[in-house]
């Protein structure tokens, strides 16, 4: 426990129930840590990996610990201020996170995540004047945090994706936000209404949990069967294949555009590694796959599908950023 904490020690002679001191202690510093997994939750739809949301978070933790005991005193939701605070680190990071993914080995994409990693750490309710101001334009989104989102997040300028996160997801409301982004509150709404029209294109034509688990059960029985011609029907003409080794392993470094290519990328892949099994998972976009050879884990595959098949394969090759995924 930090050195520097109030009245941590029943021998503080700072009050005249040393006994209570030592419980309140306790019980303040279980109040703080109990945010530790909405933080990384926050942090994780900022930045896209958990390795970042991680030093977010950290960071967060330190800056909380660095105050004086007064000035911590005087906060009165130390909740609300460690969410802003990790807000403006993660403002920080994505500036430099695109300078840092120039020089990345390959194709980079977020980190996939099990569907159920941050359960019931979003969607905190809006208070009710910013309802009265924004009625049923924010973006109702569950606690989920799918490939297809992380990849719209990608395109939104730092500060969009900052203010989207925060209001449409945690309902952080836009007087606070602004002061986060450094905006008027104005430009602030403008910010999210900029953000949900990436999001909003972004969820066109997607289908059902059902239907989506469907064909991605076919392209499954497709790719270990060995049939081109039933892989090409769960394809759109226009998928695309991204690959992400990190430089660890060898990966399709270019994008991989069309159902033609993508499928004989595959065939490939399954003829030069027979032992290869695709065992189901259940990740934020739906039903995907954990990909493995005599008990070692070797990647996972994710898919967006659309009315005309699966537009987006997302495969993750990058052993960093399979930690989150056991192999049973």
């Amino acid at each position: 426990m930090p050195e520097d904490y109030p009245h941590e020690s029943a021998e503080c002679g700072e009050c005249g129930d040393g006994g209570k001191c030592e419980r309140d202690a306790s019980h303040a510093l279980d109040a703080i840590m109990a945010e530790r997994h909405r933080l990384l939750s926050l942090a994780f739809r900022m930045t896209g990996t958990l390795a970042d949301a991680e030093d977010v978070v950290q960071e967060t933790y330190a800056r909380w610990y660095r105050l004086d005991p007064g000035e911590r005193d005087d906060i009165a939701v130390p909740a609300a201020w460690l969410m802003r605070v990790a807000s403006r680190i993660s403002l920080d990071l994505l500036g430099s996170a695109r300078a840092r993914r120039e020089t990345y080995v390959g194709q980079w994409l977020p980190e996939p995540v099990p569907a159920d990693l941050f359960a019931d750490t979003a969607a905190a309710p809006l208070n009710s004047s910013d309802l009265a101001a924004d009625p049923l334009d924010r973006v109702t989104l569950d606690d989920a945090v799918s490939m297809a989102l992380l990849t719209v997040l990608e395109a939104m300028t730092p500060a969009e994706r900052v203010t989207f996160v925060l209001h449409d997801v945690f309902g952080v409301p836009f007087d606070e936000i602004a002061d986060v982004v450094g905006r008027s509150s104005a430009a602030t709404r403008q910010l999210a209404t900029s953000a949900r029209r990436h999001v909003r294109r972004g969820r066109r034509a997607q289908v059902s949990s059902h239907q989506h688990d469907e064909v991605v059960r076919a392209f499954r029985g497709a790719a270990v069967g060995g049939n081109i011609e039933s892989l090409l029907r769960v394809l759109a003409p226009d998928v695309e294949l991204r690959v992400d080794g990190g430089g660890f392993v060898n990966a399709a470094p270019q994008v991989i555009r069309g159902s033609d290519r993508v499928a004989r990328w595959f065939m490939g892949v399954m003829r030069k590694q027979p032992a290869l099994r695709l065992e189901r998972r259940d990740t934020a976009d739906g039903l995907g796959y954990i990909l493995l050879t005599e008990g070692s884990r070797h990647g996972i595959v994710t898919f967006d599908v659309r009315e005309e098949g699966i537009t987006n394969v997302w495969l993750m090759l990058n052993p960093m950023k399979l930690t989150n995924w056991s192999l049973r």
